[in-house]
């Protein structure tokens, strides 16, 4: 009975300790609302949007002679479109943060203020991250709020939303952090919390606050299927990421990203099996791009990056990120797999925005010459020419095999496309489509599973493609 007894009040203790040391749900958030209500803006913007108007049942395609011979009778028409969005106040002199995709394109800003209308003005954009500081045009003073650290923030944590959903301003929502780190490929840089507090059309730019009235995230976006409104998943970029971009808007009036200057892609199963890599991980560097900060500290295709500057980097998307993130000039280390070993290179890192970016133009190569079967991967090639170089600005000397057809059962079905161009197998180049033959068969004969190829496609990126073969 006494071990009963001892046994009952162990439960009964560590029943109280927890229920003291967990934070009371709300019984209210109408205090928190009152306090944060001036801070929260509501944007709505104007632009003209030109048309031309084609009196006819019919349209010319591009190119045709009748085009030209018809165009008085298609008028230009412009119209004014709107568009609303919500925004907070970060200084008292009436410095707004907002989503970039609520202002673009903007010809006027009007921002409301409780139940007055200021006009503003753009001080800086990031497409890249989807977020814009706006300037109030007025000598008032606001209230701003202040920033939380959303490093902090975790899943369960109450949030509450404030924004102008369907132009309705003054609109509060409560839930919790669903989920971190969500990257739904909406930008470069993605890594949102998920929150279930109600959000909608118009919501975009408007803060996610915690219970202390800090805010720890932009809302930006919301998954509504067939056009619905809120179905209590919507996302919000943390505060620490945004207010690092903001930082350099206000200072700058652009944003000052680091720069690599290497393409990447995913680490497949297939490609660590290759690579002898025990966890699948890191970026794949697919290309480097010459003279780039990659180039100049003699980073290779074919290099896994695992660690850059002291972060690990345990998937493909984590690398944009943290180089994003770093100081333009920084030295950094990577830590890199080469050769199925771990090697070191040190580099400065260079400036984002200062580069051109994927502006590679498509071609399909017109001269055909003989073909042959790759029986092993059962598809159709033919050696790489000169018009093919030419086209589609390759290296005079550059080898490898085009591909002219992907059969049915090929193991490449739905991973190359017709006019890729295979240049290496296992990380070796190889003369002409013969050889690649040749070295298919070999690897086959050798009973290997997995092969790795490296390829050009049809946008003339270089990646790498594992493959499992029988």
């Amino acid at each position: 009975m006494n071990n009963f007894k001892k046994f009952f009040l162990i439960i009964l203790f560590t029943l109280t300790y927890n229920v003291s040391n967990a934070r009371p749900v709300p019984d209210s958030f109408a205090d928190l609302a009152e306090r944060l209500m001036p801070s929260v803006v509501n944007i709505s913007t104007t632009q003209t949007v030109r048309t031309t108007n084609n009196n006819f049942p019919f349209q010319f395609p591009p190119g045709s002679p009748f085009e030209d011979m018809f165009k008085e009778f298609q008028r230009p028409t412009e119209r004014k479109a709107s568009s609303l969005g919500s925004g907070f106040i970060i200084d008292k002199n009436g410095t707004v943060i907002t989503n970039n995709h609520v202002i673009a394109n903007a010809e006027d800003i009007i921002v409301r203020v409780g139940d007055k209308e200021y006009k503003a003005k753009v001080i800086g954009s990031d497409p890249y991250a989807d977020i814009a500081v706006i300037k109030i045009s007025s000598k008032d003073s606001f209230k701003p709020v202040n920033f939380g650290d959303s490093d902090k923030a975790r899943v369960g944590d109450w949030v509450v939303a404030i924004g102008n959903p369907f132009g309705l301003g003054g609109t509060v929502t409560s839930g919790i952090i669903s989920a971190r780190n969500r990257d739904i490929n909406l930008t470069r840089y993605d890594d949102f919390i998920q929150t279930d507090a109600s959000i909608n059309q118009g919501n975009s730019g408007g803060p996610l606050f915690n219970l202390n009235g800090d805010v720890v995230g932009i809302n930006t976006a919301i998954i509504a299927p067939g056009q619905a409104g809120s179905i209590g998943i919507g996302f919000a970029i943390p505060a620490n990421a945004a207010k690092n971009v903001i930082d350099q808007l206000i200072k700058y009036g652009e944003t000052r990203r680091g720069w690599l200057g290497v393409r990447i892609q995913e680490v497949t199963k297939e490609i660590a099996d290759v690579e002898n890599l025990k966890k699948v991980k890191g970026a794949l560097v697919a290309s480097v791009g010459e003279k780039s900060p990659a180039d100049k500290a003699g980073i290779k295709p074919g290099d896994i990056i695992l660690e850059f500057d002291g972060k690990e980097i345990d998937t493909m998307r984590t690398l944009p990120k943290v180089v994003g993130n770093t100081e333009v000039g920084k030295s950094v280390t990577l830590k890199i797999w080469r050769n199925k070993k771990l090697i070191s290179k040190r580099l400065v890192l260079g400036r984002l925005e200062s580069t051109a970016e994927f502006k590679e133009k498509k071609s399909v190569p017109k001269k055909i010459n003989k073909s042959i079967d790759i029986e092993s991967l059962k598809i159709n090639v033919r050696d790489i020419n000169k018009t093919d170089k030419s086209e589609r600005n390759l290296k005079a000397n550059q080898t490898g095999s085009v591909i002219n057809e992907i059969y049915q059962n090929s193991p490449l079905n739905g991973l190359l496309n017709k006019n890729d161009i295979i240049i290496e197998v296992q990380k070796k180049s190889f003369q002409n489509s013969l050889e690649l033959d040749r070295v298919i068969k070999n690897i086959v004969n050798k009973k290997e599973t997995t092969v790795l190829l490296t390829i050009i496609n049809s946008s003339n990126q270089r990646r790498y493609l594992g493959v499992k073969i029988k």
